[in-house]
């Protein structure tokens, strides 16, 4: 134990214990004298020296002090300067003399300080070696999957994470499940949205069974890139898997469903459930009456239950014993799942406790597969913080809106997009209007800002038969002007616009209405029938002729005619949805 202190044990140097191993392509700790190894593949972050916290521990390529080797740039540790320079001297010495000066004897106190000093060198040296050896371990466990967007780890404005769970049969202990043959389709997934300001999340739960229309999308395999043709009125799930679709078609699909714009994905199999719910000690979950489903193999009573392994797979799984017994009402079980795992996460000692860490740190990167822009402990860690930042009482938890599919009568499969409580919906989300009611603090010019914006608003309004506005098109939808048009024609009883073509610049960000002072009554009448927000509104500085028109531009935030412009300040009624700190929540 006196190697690292000032001294050698029994003339070993610990640089001198690291021997490339040619089986392993690494190189390995041989703490016994003989050169031989400890055991074979050891792995020096398992020996009682490294504890599990050493996975946090960095670890440089190339250190000052290690030793080129010939066999291309492999090093293995130095020599310590102290001992180096000591041992220099005593041979010196020893050429002129012939012998060797003897040692002076050790103090008690001495003795004691060594050994400790030589304690905390092996702890340090094993411990960096084996922090890299860890994070080298977790990174080869991530699959990665270029989808043709490599968005960085990080990003300033809003975080938008699709998660994907898919119900792919492969894996150990998964076969068993039925229709092991099966691609792996979307089978649950979540659109986690993180707020600008990181003071509030919203994960958007989006029915498999949905019937909706899926983009074309390329795909790359083995260095090729396939362009896949897009379905029309077809499941949901069929985004991932159908025609060998991967998740960039799953991304893509969500995008043009919400209209936000998707930063990265992690994708997920069955086995992720059983390693995450283990790794965290249990997930507590609610019955409000006894299950026992012999499709999905749960068997629980009535009342409070810890679940982890195959038993937690098989609560998010079961839908045929409880709420309607459709997909519907398993969403609302996966919901109340993933609020009770974070909650455990953010209030017990799971991220504290470096064997509890270290469990869920292995068992995330081998279940998980992800976008380029994430394929990394580094990239991953930098996220996670990012994400952390948002309080649990400001997390929602979210189904989107459907309605029964009209289109087959009695017997419903599938359902479609209820529109008119979706679009609400979405638009909170793109706005980061917070489904918690969280409200950033505006500052003091702003609010200025906006309370003369929102006195634009208020006054007499002009009948709609005197709306007089020209429309233009920076909204990157093609044909959304002409759309607009008659729609204020046919549906308002507006005949005095036009379509005045694309905007000038191309595409705008927010839409804007252009208008006169002596328009504004004008102004106030479309503001209202468009739902445009107050800063939407711009008023010139002299009055307009009387027959001159207003100037709307659409922009990326318009989302069809007749459709809302500016977020509602409330959630739409019927919306279902799960707080993440609310604990009270029992499945039916």
């Amino acid at each position: 134990m006196d190697a690292q202190g000032r001294g050698r044990a029994g003339g070993i140097d610990p640089a001198d214990q690291w021997v490339f191993d040619p089986k392993t392509g690494s190189y390995e700790l041989r703490l016994d004298h003989d050169g031989g190894p400890v055991a074979s593949g050891h792995d020096p972050a398992a020996t009682p020296a490294a504890p599990r916290a050493s996975a946090r521990a960095s670890a440089p390529s190339a250190s000052p002090g290690r030793k080129p080797k010939p066999d291309g740039g492999r090093s293995v540790p130095g020599q310590r300067g102290t001992g180096g320079g000591r041992r220099a001297g005593a041979a010196a010495a020893k050429a002129a003399t012939g012998r060797r000066k003897p040692k002076p004897k050790k103090t008690a106190k001495k003795k004691v300080l060594m050994w400790t000093g030589g304690t905390i060198g092996v702890v340090l040296v094993v411990t960096s070696v084996g922090g890299y050896l860890l994070y080298q371990h977790f990174n080869n466990n991530i699959d990665k999957i270029d989808v043709g967007i490599n968005n960085s780890a990080v990003t300033k404005g809003p975080v938008n994470i699709l998660i994907i769970g898919t119900d792919k049969r492969s894996g150990d202990g998964n076969t068993g499940y039925g229709d092991d043959g099966s691609v792996g389709h979307a089978d649950t997934t979540l659109l986690f949205h993180v707020s600008e300001d990181r003071t509030n999340a919203t994960a958007l739960s989006i029915p498999r069974d949905m019937i909706t229309d899926i983009p074309a999308c390329p795909t790359k395999k083995g260095g090729t890139t396939r362009n896949i043709a897009g379905s029309k009125g077809v499941r949901f799930n069929e985004s991932l898997g159908q025609e060998d679709r991967d998740p960039g078609c799953t991304w893509r699909t969500v995008e043009q469903l919400t209209g936000l714009k998707v930063t990265h994905f992690m994708m997920a199999d069955f086995n992720a459930v059983k390693r995450l719910s283990s790794a965290v000690g249990g997930v507590e979950v609610c019955l409000a009456k006894d299950i026992n489903d012999p499709d999905s193999h749960l068997k629980l009573g009535k009342g409070r239950h810890t679940v982890e392994g195959e038993q937690a797979l098989a609560f998010v799984r079961t839908r045929h014993s409880v709420g309607f017994g459709g997909d519907l009402s398993r969403i609302e079980l996966q919901q109340q799942f993933l609020s009770s795992m974070i909650r455990k996460m953010k209030a017990g000692d799971t991220l504290t406790n470096p064997g509890k860490l270290y469990d869920l740190a292995d068992a995330a990167t081998k279940s998980l597969t992800v976008d380029t822009g994430i394929g990394s402990v580094s990239k991953l860690t930098s996220l996670a913080k990012e994400l952390s930042k948002v309080n649990l009482k400001n997390i929602t938890f979210a189904t989107v809106p459907v309605i029964d599919n009209p289109a087959e009568g009695k017997v419903h499969k599938t359902v479609v997009l209820d529109k008119p409580k979706a679009e609400p919906l979405f638009a909170m989300v793109r706005q980061d209007v917070s489904l918690t009611e969280v409200k950033e603090k505006e500052k003091k010019a702003q609010e200025e800002a906006d309370a003369k914006q929102a006195a634009l608003l208020q006054g007499p309004k002009a009948e709609h038969a005197n709306v007089r506005v020209k429309v233009l098109n920076g909204s990157g939808r093609i044909g959304a002007a002409s759309e607009t048009v008659s729609w204020m024609q046919n549906s308002k009883g507006m005949p005095r616009t036009s379509n005045g073509g694309n905007a000038r610049g191309g595409k705008k960000d927010k839409t804007v209405l252009e208008f006169a002072p002596n328009q504004a009554d004008q102004a106030r009448r479309l503001a209202e029938d468009m739902s445009l927000p107050a800063d939407a509104l711009k008023q010139a500085s002299g009055d307009a002729a009387p027959t001159a028109e207003m100037t709307l531009t659409l922009g990326a935030d318009f989302k069809g005619a007749g459709t809302p412009v500016a977020a509602p300040e409330k959630v739409p009624e019927g919306i279902q949805k799960v707080e993440a700190d609310d604990n009270d929540i029992c499945a039916k």
